[in-house]
């Protein structure tokens, strides 16, 4: 699953603890024309690549760095690894979104009669189904029901460390000792302390949400707070997630009624690769490739709040270190989030103090040293690289050269000796030459197997790398994966007649927006209110 640390082996595996087995129907979309499931291509015409497994495993192993360097960060210079443009939670925002559209809600014999999900079964959608599960009929345990007849989310034990927020609130937990499995709509997003209290806050949002209703006289019924739940995810995803991600030229091509401030309805999005012939489906190349663009801004350290003081202990490997944040059971109740350290709340805090909002690392083709090293129970097998894994599944999946899409896009192609291995910094860069070689090397010097035939997933890092010009520039997807991401995106929710998208001048409640916006703060700061 592409934001997901805990990538499944090649193998069918039972979901369980510390790992998401498959996603039914991935390892098998074939190539024809007329095939589409839940799974399908966006360039069907264009040829596999062909790789040898020992070029995939040697370019893997040089995309992971060796060893980091954390150190406080109170006290040494700026780490010129972090992507000045994106903070920290957008990469577990982006998991959290993952795990809303490759929810798996078959029935045990849905799963036994079709095993491979050849034909669709259901269809992805961004409806928080990862939140809501199968709702309260089926799965009345994830629901809090009030006397009053309404519904509201079921929450788990107060977590502290974080004054900002003294409601925080663990997810709700079963089982005595270690570890204690979170009642919710989808295990995975309990998979590290971030996104777990990420799932937290969308709990609280829905109860925000109720209260406001019962406060203004809406109707509180379960099905109409959940759409208006729903339709403030989805807000934030195309208006605030996206251009983070894609950049805001790339998101007005796409969606072109956002530049002109009119409806969808005038102005349809343009996808001019991403069709589907009946359902809106989730192509490989965006599920296998371009969306796993998050693992290369994984931070090797985070600030979780303001108990945590890096500096007194920065080579302390726990917590602070991947994959290391305690996945699937109960955390320390003193991990608390601060979400002013993730997201930009207007806090403008000196940049090496404590209080300062934490950058993601650049999209860039280097990996973090932890991901060099997963945990077995993760992998189901002895694990090689998360690199390694990525690449792997790209092969298995007959995915085309990143060379190969971006002509097919009539993007122009990026030379062999431009796409480096490496961080996008001041010491890797060079333009390929003698005179001036950089210290990362070119994939070429992997193998000359890879020459005008990259791995798509390695070809898209590549790509965002090309915009480095200082360490102040922000770094987002290219073309080739700001196109693949955002067509998705614009696919799945115009797809959608559910959508916010279909509901013409819809806008987030004016009392939740903040200097006129909405987004994944404004979100979180409402959802710190669900108390009132």
């Amino acid at each position: 699953m592409p934001l997901s640390l805990s990538t499944p082996p090649l193998k069918p595996t039972r979901q369980g603890r510390g790992t998401h087995g498959l996603v039914r129907g991935l390892d098998h979309v074939p190539e024809s024309q007329n095939f589409e499931g839940r799974f399908g291509r966006m360039f069907r015409h264009l040829k596999p690549a062909l790789h040898l497994e020992d070029d995939l495993k040697a370019l893997g192993t040089a995309m992971t760095a060796d060893a980091d360097k954390p150190t406080p960060e109170t006290k040494n210079p700026r780490d010129d690894e972090e992507n000045t443009g994106i903070s920290a939670g957008y990469t577990y925002f982006g998991q959290f979104i993952d795990h809303d559209l490759t929810f798996d809600p078959s029935t045990l014999a849905q799963q036994k009669s079709d095993p491979e999900a050849i034909v669709d079964f259901r269809t992805p959608r961004f409806d928080l189904d990862n939140l809501y599960g199968r709702g309260p009929d089926d799965q009345p345990y994830l629901y809090d029901f009030q006397d009053d007849g309404t519904i509201k989310m079921q929450l788990g034990d107060p977590l502290t460390g974080n004054s900002n927020d003294p409601d925080t609130r663990d997810l709700p937990r079963r089982g005595q000792g270690d570890p204690q499995f979170a009642l919710i709509g989808d295990k995975r997003n309990d998979e590290n302390v971030i996104v777990s209290q990420l799932q937290g806050i969308f709990l609280r949002f829905h109860n925000r949400m109720l209260n406001v209703h019962k406060q203004k006289g809406l109707p509180t019924d379960f099905d109409s707070v959940r759409k208006v739940v729903q339709f403030h995810y989805q807000w934030v995803v195309v208006h605030d997630f996206l251009p983070t991600i894609i950049g805001w030229d790339m998101l007005h091509r796409i969606f072109p009624h956002i530049g002109a401030q009119s409806s969808i309805l005038e102005y349809k999005p343009r996808l001019r690769f991403y069709h589907p012939k009946k359902d809106p489906f989730m192509p490989v190349e965006f599920s296998v490739a371009a969306y796993r663009f998050g693992h290369s801004m994984v931070r090797p350290l985070y600030r979780l709040n303001e108990r945590d003081d890096l500096s007194s202990h920065p080579h302390d490997p726990r917590p602070h270190i991947f994959p290391d944040l305690k996945a699937f059971g109960k955390f320390r109740s003193d991990y608390a989030i601060d979400w002013r350290l993730f997201f930009d709340f207007g806090n403008d805090a000196e940049p090496f103090s404590k209080e300062r909002i934490q950058p993601a690392y650049k999209i860039d083709t280097s990996l973090v040293s932890p991901l060099r090293h997963l945990p077995a129970p993760i992998t189901g097998e002895q694990p090689p690289s998360l690199a390694q894994l990525n690449l792997r599944r790209g092969l298995k999946l007959k995915l085309p050269s990143g060379q190969d899409v971006a002509r097919a896009m009539g993007v122009p192609v990026i030379p062999d000796e431009l796409l480096r291995v490496g961080k996008a910094n001041e010491d890797g860069q060079g333009d390929g030459s003698l005179e001036k070689p950089g210290t990362n090397q070119s994939i070429l010097s992997i193998s000359e197997n890879f020459r005008d035939n990259a791995p798509l997933w390695f070809y898209i890092l590549a790509e965002a790398q090309q915009q480095y010009v200082d360490d102040d520039t922000p770094i987002c997807l290219g073309p080739v994966g700001g196109r693949i991401v955002g067509e998705t995106f614009a696919g799945l929710l115009f797809g959608d007649k559910n959508s916010f998208l279909h509901t013409p001048g819809w806008h987030p409640y004016p009392e939740f927006l903040s200097n006129g916006e909405f987004g994944i703060p404004q979100l979180i700061s409402q959802a710190m209110l669900s108390e009132k």
